[in-house]
């Protein structure tokens, strides 16, 4: 089993997981099909099936492209909102592709029908892999947008947490650097973290991904899987783990918010008093 990580848009990540025997293929989030179809006719693949982490348009907008030039192609999900879904898929289902097998993980909360693909290959050495979407994030977690502090403790303690300890985890936004830099707010004695941000830098500095981690390598420094650590407590001021998560993820969601910039042509507006206000620039 090989694994091609495609960056995309401005901090997405979406995959190939290629059959490296029959030389098929299924998509993880491809939300930028014509790139996608280039690699898959460059590397000789068929692609056979897209997996679908959750509906958002970033994750999901590329489905209806490719099963338009790909009559066909099956498209899973977990979320009626998915567009151009073929196959609603439900926790815990496996799914099979040639030496490729999949299991479907239901990981609500960022969006209430969100799923992760724990993926593994038969006769193989190799350590599986989970497609985390935007539940997991290397020392990160997603935003409670449709869910609640408990469902995402049990995603990451008794769904992902849980998997082999070897498996990569493959994320679907490279947010390494800012969520290593709160980890860093978190337990500022903690050597792993400096360790992995001083990595990160280096890495973006060569323009290259940080993806994939390993859960083993997330326990030692992502503070949204360390939630019974004494420093972690100590930062959040709570003990009990469902409320050390929730005030964690409040405190993310308000570390060093980028400052919106405007187009040069508002800013000119705003300049000569021609706009009151500044506009309101969509959320990404």
């Amino acid at each position: 089993m090989k694994v091609k990580v495609i960056s995309i848009l401005e901090d997405n990540y979406m995959y190939l997981v290629i059959d490296e025997q029959s030389r098929e293929a299924v998509a993880v989030d491809p939300a930028v099909p014509h790139r996608l179809l280039e690699i898959v006719k460059r590397e000789g693949l068929s692609l056979t099936a897209v997996l679908t982490t959750h509906h958002h348009w970033d994750h999901a907008r590329g489905n209806a492209a490719l099963v338009k030039e790909l009559p066909g192609l099956r498209v899973y999900g977990g979320d009626d909102r998915i567009e151009a879904l073929t196959d609603k898929v439900t926790d815990r289902q496996e799914l099979k592709f040639h030496s490729l097998n999949v299991r479907c993980l239901f990981t609500p909360c960022h969006t209430s029908g969100h799923m992760c693909y724990f993926v593994w290959e038969d006769g193989c050495d190799d350590p599986p892999a989970v497609f985390s979407g935007d539940t997991l994030f290397l020392a990160g977690c997603g935003r409670f947008l449709e869910g609640t502090a408990e469902q995402m403790h049990r995603n990451l303690t008794e769904v992902l947490g849980s998997l082999p300890q070897e498996t990569k985890v493959f994320c679907g936004h490279e947010y390494s650097i800012k969520n290593l830099k709160f980890a860093l707010k978190v337990e500022p004695d903690n050597e792993k973290v400096k360790e992995m941000l001083s990595w990160a830098r280096a890495r973006d500095d060569d323009d290259k991904p940080t993806v994939p981690s390993t859960l083993v390598d997330e326990f030692q420094y992502n503070p949204f899987l360390r939630l019974s650590e004494e420093g972690v407590q100590k930062f959040t001021g709570k003990t009990d783990p469902v409320e050390v998560l929730r005030v964690l993820r409040k405190e993310r969601d308000s570390f060093r918010k980028p400052k919106e910039r405007l187009p040069p042509q508002a800013m000119l507006a705003l300049q000569w008093g021609l706009l009151s206000a500044p506009p309101r620039l969509p959320k990404v």
